[in-house]
C-alpha cells in the first residue's frame, strides 16, 4: 500500500465553521513506461500496482497480443536513474517466441495521462484497432436484477478508493452466475480496465465471453474499444456513454447499459441480452 497512497498535509476548511491542519492519503500518481524487448512502446500515468496486468491488457488493447499463450515474461529494469536505481517505473515486456513486435507506428507521439487513453495515438487512423475476439454471436443473456447489484458490490470492494476518494475501478463480472471474477483500482480509469483485462491474459481467459466489465465512471470510446479487444459483450457504466463508443458497441455487437444507479438502467445497443423483468405478482382480493 505504500506506494498506491501517500500521506500529505492538508488544510480542511469548513465556511464559516471550522480550519484544521491534519494529514491526509492521497491516490499514487507515476509514470510507467512500457518496453517490449527492449524498445519504448509508450509511457502512462497511472497508480502503481498491478503493473504486469496493466502492460498485459494494454498490449491487448493495442492489437499486440491477443491471448495468454502470447505474453512471456515481464520484468522492471535497473538503470532508470543516474545512479542506476530501479525504481519500478520501467517495466519490459517479452512476448512469446514467434510473436510479432509491434508495429513501430505504434508507438506513442507523448506519454499517455491518466485521463487518456487514446491521447498518444500517432494519427486518427491508429484509434480504431480490429479485435480478434469477436462477440456478435456471444449468446450472454442477461437478469436485468443480477446486473443492477454490480455497482453496490464493485463500490464496496474499492478498497483504495475508500482511502483516498481519487480511484477509478473496474471489475468484471461472470454474466450468468454474477461472481466477481477480478477488480482493479487506477487513478485512470483506462488503465483500471487494462488491469482487468491483463490480469485474464495471465489467467489465460481471453476472450471473456459470457462476462460483464463494470466501470464506475462513463463508457467512453476507449472503455469500448478495450471490451471488444477482449471478447467481452457487456459494457455497464454508472454514468453515460458517449456517442462514439454507442456507434462502436453497434458495429462490433457489444450491449453498453449506461447509469446503471439502483434498479434502473439505459440499455444504449444489443438490448436483446437484457431480459424482460419479471411482472409483479398481482394482488388477489378474496371476495366478502
Amino acid at each position: 500500500m505504500s506506494r498506491i497512497t501517500a500521506r500529505k498535509r492538508v488544510t480542511r476548511i469548513t465556511v464559516a465553521t471550522s480550519r484544521s491542519v491534519r494529514d491526509d492519503l492521497l491516490a499514487v500518481e507515476e509514470p510507467l513506461e512500457i518496453r517490449v524487448g527492449g524498445n519504448s512502446l509508450a509511457i502512462t500515468m497511472r497508480t502503481p500496482g498491478n503493473d504486469v496486468d496493466l502492460a498485459a491488457g494494454f498490449l491487448v488493447s493495442e492489437g499486440v497480443i491477443a491471448r495468454g499463450d502470447d505474453f512471456a515474461a515481464a520484468r522492471y529494469c535497473a538503470g532508470a536513474t543516474d545512479e542506476g536505481l530501479n525504481t519500478y517505473n520501467v517495466l519490459d515486456v517479452t512476448l512469446a517466441l514467434g510473436v510479432p513486435a509491434p508495429d513501430p507506428s505504434l508507438e506513442r507521439a507523448f506519454y499517455t495521462t491518466s485521463s487518456c487513453g487514446l491521447c498518444g495515438k500517432a494519427s486518427i487512423d491508429a484509434v480504431r484497432t480490429t479485435s480478434q475476439h469477436a462477440v456478435h454471436h456471444d449468446d450472454l443473456v442477461l437478469d436485468p436484477a443480477l446486473l443492477a447489484t454490480f455497482p453496490d458490490r464493485l463500490r464496496e470492494a474499492q478498497d483504495v478508493f475508500e482511502k483516498t476518494g481519487g480511484l477509478h475501478a473496474a471489475a468484471l463480472f461472470d454474466g450468468t452466475t454474477g461472481e466477481m471474477l477480478v477488480l482493479r483500482e487506477d487513478v485512470g480509469r483506462h488503465n483500471a480496465v487494462d488491469k482487468v483485462v491483463g490480469w485474464a491474459v495471465k489467467e489465460g481467459r481471453l476472450p471473456l465471453s459470457g462476462t460483464v466489465l463494470m466501470v464506475s465512471g462513463r463508457a467512453s470510446f476507449e472503455l469500448t474499444q478495450k471490451a471488444s479487444m477482449a471478447g467481452i459483450p457487456v459494457l455497464a457504466a454508472v454514468s453515460a456513454p458517449s456517442s462514439l463508443a454507442v456507434d462502436l458497441a453497434k458495429e462490433v455487437g457489444i450491449t453498453i447499459v449506461g447509469f446503471l444507479r439502483g434498479q434502473s438502467m439505459v440499455v444504449y445497443s444489443r438490448p436483446e441480452r437484457i431480459t424482460e423483468p419479471a411482472p409483479a405478482p398481482r394482488e388477489t382480493v378474496s371476495a366478502p
